[in-house]
């Protein structure tokens, strides 16, 4: 999403008008979920994406419209700053999915918020691409009340101290999305909270980009680093060997640190929205990597190697102290199940579990089961 922000506050910035569409809601199969964005210039160009297919198609329609609609009211300005946000709902029936070749059966709520001469959001922006580079987790609270021809909207700023920017007219309000951000933003989750007379309220929560840790740098590490970096991750790798931790063996690094682990892993501070992982080149070495881990607020934290070695390993750290919920929650063996031999294959299983743990899912296989496919079967048989 940082892309998206980055790109509105530099038309906001020149004061060009555009439309940012966010999915708020969906049900079922959709082709996105909750918090995906899509920005619609006044040229009909675009940054981020709605899922694709006519759904897409339709709301960047619908974004032009209102674009040249502001613009024919006040031409050569931005076109004033009147302009509401529609909440548009749209289900994925059969007729959708013959259009796009899908098969969809579910529904999406779309908020289309236009930015026309808003000079009073770029403060927001600005505290949002912020909170992408790791300086302070945001949240951003929306109402959203039904008035003739579209939707007023109040927009209140809460940042991880508890300060806020703006007021959703309620001082109770205010109170109640103030705590629930704060409960939020570690994860980036977004919600909607009813308020009174009707209202509505959309909070979503801006944090930096999931930063994987690699306490490492040989072979497993590598391979980590460059899958992690392809799929966006922020990296950083923790060795106390320079010849293995530096800018010429990991280029793209956020960051690098040659020092002892536990010293190393110390120094991060590292919170919900890191992953760590342990590779290190030795039992006694993984053995202070994975308690400084395991005492730290990491969201993540997975072992590489054997069930014995994760067994050694979880008697020490229950000598050492750590609770054993937090021992539960480490990955050891980490990865999936998948058979991986070589690093690439390795760093493709740990990668998948991480995934998989953040979006909620269990990891295992998509296909449907026998006694799905038996009812289709006989579904099929009575047509």
């Amino acid at each position: 999403m940082q892309p998206i922000f980055n790109e509105a506050k530099r038309l906001l910035k020149a004061d060009h008008p555009f439309i940012l569409a966010s999915v708020v809601h969906t049900h079922g199969s959709t082709p996105q979920k909750p918090g995906a964005k899509l920005l619609v210039r006044a040229d009909g160009s675009t940054v981020g994406t709605l899922g694709g297919g006519c759904v897409e198609a339709d709301v960047w329609a619908e974004a032009k419209t209102i674009l040249q609609e502001a613009q024919k009211a006040d031409p050569g300005t931005s076109g004033g700053s009147d302009c509401l946000a529609q909440l548009r709902h749209f289900q994925l029936n059969e007729d959708i999915a013959a259009q796009d070749g899908l098969v969809c059966g579910g529904a999406m709520d779309i908020l289309i918020d236009p930015v026309v001469g808003q000079s009073e959001l770029l403060p927001l922006l600005e505290e949002i691409v912020t909170a992408y580079d790791g300086q302070g987790d945001r949240a951003l609270a929306t109402s959203v009340s039904p008035t003739q021809g579209g939707l007023a909207s109040a927009r209140m700023f809460v940042r991880e101290d508890g300060s806020a920017i703006g007021s959703l007219g309620d001082p109770a309000l205010d109170a109640r999305i103030t705590e629930s951000a704060l409960q939020q933003m570690p994860r980036g989750h977004e919600s909607w909270l009813d308020a009174e007379n009707g209202k509505k309220v959309y909070l979503e929560t801006f944090t930096h980009p999931v930063t994987l840790v690699i306490a490492g740098g040989g072979h497993v590490g590598k391979a980590l680093y460059s899958l992690a970096t392809f799929l966006g991750f922020r990296t950083v790798i923790v060795d106390d060997r320079p010849r293995f931790a530096n800018a010429k063996r990991f280029p793209e690094a956020d960051k690098i640190i040659v020092d002892e682990f536990d010293r190393g892993l110390r120094s991060l501070n590292m919170g919900p929205n890191h992953c760590v992982i342990v590779a290190t080149r030795g039992h006694k070495l993984d053995d202070i990597a994975l308690l400084e881990a395991a005492r730290s607020e990491a969201g993540y934290v997975g072992l590489l190697g054997s069930k014995r070695k994760a067994v050694l390993i979880f008697r020490d750290l229950h000598r050492a102290g750590i609770p054993e919920a937090r021992i539960h929650q480490i990955h050891a063996p980490v990865g999936l199940d998948i058979g991986g031999r070589q690093p690439e294959e390795i760093a493709v299983s740990i990668l998948a579990e991480i995934l998989a743990e953040r979006n909620g899912r269990s990891g295992g296989s998509m296909t449907m089961e026998e006694s799905v496919v038996a009812k289709m079967k006989k579904i099929a048989g009575k047509t």
